[in-house]
């Protein structure tokens, strides 16, 4: 397959930035789909509704048009949960990736209804060493009032693909709070962008990533604000070992009639080898008066004096970086109040430092 160049900032910087877009080759996208049928859903909730009738994807921006029409065209699972009341019980959804199971291309369409709140799990695993291959799409509509979490967690083998659009639109009042683990795949690809379209709407995204070896990590995160009273705060930690590579686009854009909104963004990598790569290219466009934003982007070392400090406390100098790279995700990983789920990412975490 010839070269694509996907995932592009919404506003065009200089070249040498080298972080506009990014350029794939040899990404093929699987011929002849079987059905997936490495799914689990748990849920308890009468108040949650499961179908396959989603509507075609019309994404403001996403991973691009190729991608974009894979899934519209191709998609060998389609899932819509819809949300009719307020819940505590969360709902998850994993998809188990095998030698039957080998690619995915979903469709995944979540509707908060008016004065509704839930947490949606969507995991994404697989535990042998095989090469798969992921291109989604998850929307996300919540509706006036509503307040829906979802947590996105990326445990794919090394040897695979993960590219993934996630589009969220937000009425009045309504609070969208998204939490990502991106831990999987020689090449992860996101693409989010939220639409605060009314006042008073309130979006999150707490992400964190981990890369070794080889992986690519290219996250590109769009936020528009459009009411007033508007807010979006993004926060993302991550840390690079090896060779690994990792690009970071922020932009949250404040839009005509967005008064009084706020939009802040802020992401650390830690780099644990001197050959690990960070780009980051944090943007703050306006076209309103009476807002406030604010952006940070930075990368460093293990800071020697903590490092020194903990390792004479008895630990070795591996565990020891271990404990500083799990301080520096835990007020992330405090948003997973699934215990069970937050001791497999741990674990993870410490395996994938070794």
């Amino acid at each position: 397959m010839e070269e694509l160049s996907l995932n592009e900032t919404p506003v065009r910087t200089s070249k040498n930035f080298l972080i506009n877009d990014i350029k794939l080759e040899e990404i093929n996208f699987p011929n002849k789909l079987q059905a997936f049928k490495g799914i689990d859903i748990s849920c308890n909730s009468t108040k949650i509704n499961f179908s396959s009738k989603v509507s075609h994807a019309n994404l403001t921006y996403g991973l691009g048009e190729t991608f974009t029409k894979e899934v519209n065209n191709n998609a060998n699972k389609n899932l819509k949960i819809e949300i009719d009341s307020k819940t505590r019980t969360e709902t998850q959804v994993i998809f188990k990736f095998d030698s039957e199971n080998l690619n995915l291309i979903d469709n995944i369409e979540i509707i908060a209804n008016k004065d509704t709140k839930a947490t949606i799990i969507l995991k994404y695993v697989s535990k042998e060493e095989i090469k798969a291959f992921h291109n989604g799409i998850i929307r996300v509509y919540a509706k006036k009032r509503a307040d829906i979490k979802v947590i996105l967690i990326n445990l794919l083998s090394q040897a695979s693909n993960n590219f993934i659009s996630i589009e969220n639109v937000l009425e009045e009042n309504s609070k969208v709070n998204f939490t990502t683990v991106d831990f999987g795949g020689k090449n992860s690809i996101t693409n989010y962008y939220s639409n605060l379209s009314e006042n008073n709407s309130d979006n999150r995204l707490n992400t964190i990533y981990l890369g070794k070896d080889n992986q690519l990590f290219d996250l590109n995160y769009i936020a528009e604000l459009y009411g007033e009273k508007s807010k979006v705060n993004i926060e993302v930690q991550g840390a690079l070992k090896d060779i690994a590579k990792k690009h970071f686009k922020g932009t949250i854009d404040f839009r005509k009639g967005c008064k009084k909104s706020k939009g802040n963004e802020n992401e650390f990598c830690v780099l644990l080898s001197d050959k690990a790569k960070s780009l980051g290219l944090p943007m703050l466009l306006c076209s309103e008066e009476d807002v406030e934003g604010n952006h940070s982007s930075a990368a460093g070392k293990v800071g020697q004096k903590e490092l020194f400090y903990i390792m004479s406390r008895g630990f070795d100098l591996k565990d020891a970086l271990k404990l500083m790279v799990k301080a520096k995700f835990n007020n992330i990983l405090k948003e997973i109040k699934k215990d069970e789920l937050r001791e497999e990412i741990i674990n993870e975490i410490e395996n994938r430092l070794d």
